[in-house]
């Protein structure tokens, strides 16, 4: 159960990382986050919908978000500076669960799905699993974190569509020649779903739903289910894979 929090957060950095894609620190409340891979909801000026981005990171006092510049919202996010607030819904959604008991976790990010996975990965490598992780991008200028999961320990492994760097395709392309037990992700729905035909152990899909409200009430990013209609913003956005009607 996600017990949601409303505040106003100070930016302390807001960086560009690549043509497109930002990484924000912001400093407040961070009380309502529980688990990897819950994301926020932000108040933006001018705009009428909050704007749904994931949590990267946080700690006892700061969220890091890192967020693709797709249109007008994300826009103005970008051309905020130091010092500036924002007003922020945080806790929402449920996140991903360390508790599967598995040892050889691999994590699987695709371009802006990538961010949630960073805090799983930190947790997962201070209980002592054996951590892989595969990113998969377009080409090479669009590569971001890969450093950061290396900085925590895990084993990375880069897919390209263009094969400008690591292996030539899609993150699929890379698991033969890996050994997991249980599988964490989160990207675009294609890619979802070919990771769950490529692989057969368990595991925890985040969805990329475009949310409207973003805690449940407008039913505008439901996704089918074994168990009826569940609402990615407030029944996921993580998902397990068996329940996954695709």
């Amino acid at each position: 159960m996600t017990m949601q929090r409303k505040g106003t957060y100070l930016i302390s950095s807001n960086e560009q990382l690549t043509a497109s894609v930002w990484r924000m620190v912001l400093e407040g409340d961070t009380g309502a986050l529980t688990a990897p891979g819950q994301f926020v909801n932000i108040a933006v000026e001018g705009c009428y919908l909050r704007r749904p981005i994931s949590v990267c990171d946080y700690d006892g006092r700061t969220i890091t978000l890192i967020y693709k510049v797709v249109g007008r919202g994300t826009a103005i996010l970008s051309r905020m500076h130091e010092g500036e607030s924002l007003d922020l819904l945080t806790g929402l959604g449920n996140g991903f669960s360390t508790g599967s008991g598995a040892q050889h976790p691999l994590l699987v990010g695709g371009g802006v799905g990538v961010p949630p996975l960073y805090n799983l990965a930190k947790r997962l490598m201070a209980e002592g699993r054996d951590v892989k992780v595969v990113l998969g991008f377009n080409r090479a200028d669009e590569i971001f974190y890969a450093d950061e999961f290396r900085s925590l320990g895990a084993e990375v492994h880069i897919a390209t569509a263009d094969g400008s760097v690591g292996t030539r395709g899609f993150v699929t392309d890379v698991l033969p020649a890996l050994e997991f037990d249980y599988v964490y992700a989160c990207g675009p729905l294609p890619m979802l779903r070919a990771l769950c035909e490529a692989t057969e152990c368990s595991g925890e899909y985040s969805f990329e739903e475009r949310m409207g409200c973003g805690f449940g009430a407008c039913m505008g990013c439901s996704c089918k289910t074994k168990y009826g209609n569940k609402r990615i913003c407030k029944d996921g956005p993580v998902l397990k894979k068996e329940e996954i009607i695709w």
